[in-house]
């Protein structure tokens, strides 16, 4: 089974992959230090223009990437809202109790998980595995050995996808795909499990034989096949991203979107 997104590369796609990942792992610990919501609402807003002005794909599978951690938005923002811990009382009924405190941590801790998922698609959207451990290899020096088994392991991923499906239909051809009570669900995952694990035990020996012929396990300097090099589109993420940053946390206390401004 195969899924086929169309989109156009953008100056994001052309970035160095290690120069992104180095750039987006600080601002997962800045953000989780950061206990302004303004500054949080005004990063979202900025960083998700950028996601769906750059990113490359159409806005309907830009908002559709985006449901699932609308619902984490929804789900972590509530459980905070009607059930934390606060002075200024808004409603109560039972268990339920939203104070305005509980309400700023809420909406502070939703935006802190919507601005990790976008840095995450962000990244997973616009950098190629193969480049990704290409540019590892080059400019962050990591083993060859290495590299290659993490490239071999995704490619079995899907491998195994459609090797489920294939066994799924087989035993639906025959009528075994069901069963009733809890040694029918046992044996079900039998009929599943044995041929799926058989086929990737066989699948990851003849990698392992091939890369080992190929001279993976030597610790000479290697060539590679695509040179993945620093670049301008770099200096323009670094830029865009100073900006975000610089003018969020600006307008966080030009124009503040509510008075309070930490959370803790």
């Amino acid at each position: 089974m195969r899924w086929n997104i169309e989109y156009k590369e953008t100056w994001l796609h052309q970035t160095n992959p290690t120069a992104k990942l180095l750039l987006f792992l600080p601002m997962f610990v800045v953000i989780v230090f950061v206990h302004n919501p303004n500054v949080l609402i005004n990063w979202t807003i900025g960083f998700t223009a950028l996601f769906m002005l750059f990113s490359g794909y159409r806005m309907k599978h830009v908002l559709l990437f985006f449901v699932p951690f609308l619902f984490i938005f929804i789900s972590t923002s509530s459980s905070m809202i009607l059930f934390g811990k606060g002075e200024t009382t808004w409603f109560r009924l039972g268990l339920i109790h939203i104070t305005e405190e509980s309400f700023y941590r809420g909406v502070h801790l939703g935006f802190r998980t919507l601005l990790f998922a976008i840095f995450g698609l962000m990244f997973a959207l616009t950098t190629k595995p193969v480049l990704l451990f290409y540019s590892l290899m080059q400019q962050a020096k990591l083993k060859p050995k290495y590299a290659y088994s993490f490239l071999a392991a995704i490619r079995l991923l899907p491998i195994m996808l459609e090797e489920f499906q294939t066994v799924h239909q087989a035993l639906k051809v025959r009528r075994a795909a069901k069963a009733k009570g809890f040694r029918g669900k046992l044996e079900l995952m039998k009929r599943y499990a044995i041929p799926l694990l058989s086929q990737s035990i066989r699948r990851a020996q003849r990698i392992a034989v091939a890369m080992e012929a190929k001279g993976f396990t030597s610790e000479r300097t290697r060539t590679f096949y695509y040179e993945v090099t620093l670049g301008k589109y770099d200096v323009y993420l670094f830029v865009v991203m100073c900006v975000i940053v610089a003018v969020g946390y600006y307008m966080a206390g030009a124009l503040p979107y509510v008075a309070i401004k930490d959370v803790r």
